[in-house]
């Protein structure tokens, strides 16, 4: 998952950037508004974590001009205010949720986890779908029962295929999600990713988990499962 994170402070911005990238996030920053908005709406993030108090454009406005120009994925706000009125106007621009400062990490990774759940309609941590059960929180997939060992990279992959399971998924949008804005971004090592699961997933292959659509991308075979 890509997340975008505007913050000024950057002591913070540097605890934030560490933090989600141990938890496996491809995490792109900017430290004041203008940038950060400009980073916002050319890029498809998943989520996004934008301070209130930032400078040449507060964190209010960019969460608007987000809104407006139909960038649509969750947005937590961060703030040193914490007077009601201050969470009231962080929401009515468009914000998903609201944490004031000083927080715990593990707090915003839990709010955040948790937008990206009901973003794609997860109700919980678990998705299982047939044979196959992927734990968002635990970051673990099993296949019938049975652990599957995947790297940092093939699970993220398999995490987007499979909570994107309604739609064909090209290689564009896999790299532009799983990768940082200055990653060298090269599709064909999407290829590499997408044929190690394969063999990790199915290596009898007898249950064909990923399909390739030549031309447009990939996506998550639920054929089986819409038969049960």
């Amino acid at each position: 998952m890509r997340l975008l994170i505007i913050e000024d402070e950057q002591s913070l911005l540097d605890h934030l950037q560490a933090g989600f990238k141990k938890e496996g996030f491809a995490v792109d920053t900017s430290t004041n508004g203008e940038e950060g908005l400009y980073l916002g709406c050319e890029t498809q993030y998943d989520a996004a974590i934008v301070d209130i108090g930032l400078p040449k454009l507060d964190g209010l406005e960019v969460v608007r001009q987000l809104r407006k120009s139909g960038q649509d994925y969750p947005v937590i706000l961060l703030t040193a205010r914490g007077h009601w009125k201050d969470k009231v106007d962080g929401l009515e621009s468009g914000a998903d949720d609201y944490l004031a400062k000083p927080f715990v990490f593990d707090e915003l990774l839990a709010r955040v986890k948790a937008l990206l759940r009901r973003s794609v309609g997860m109700s919980s941590s678990l998705l299982e779908l047939g044979d196959y059960s992927l734990n968002t929180s635990t970051k673990t997939v099993s296949v019938a029962g049975e652990s599957v060992e995947l790297t940092s990279y093939e699970y993220n992959t398999l995490e987007y295929l499979m909570t994107h399971r309604t739609k064909v998924v090209s290689k564009t949008e896999l790299t532009e999600h799983l990768y940082e804005q200055d990653y060298d971004r090269d599709s064909n090592v999407i290829e590499v990713f997408i044929r190690r699961l394969r063999k990790k997933l199915d290596p009898e292959g007898a249950r064909n988990p990923i399909i390739t659509q030549r031309g447009l991308g990939y996506r998550f075979n639920t054929s089986s499962i819409d038969r049960e």
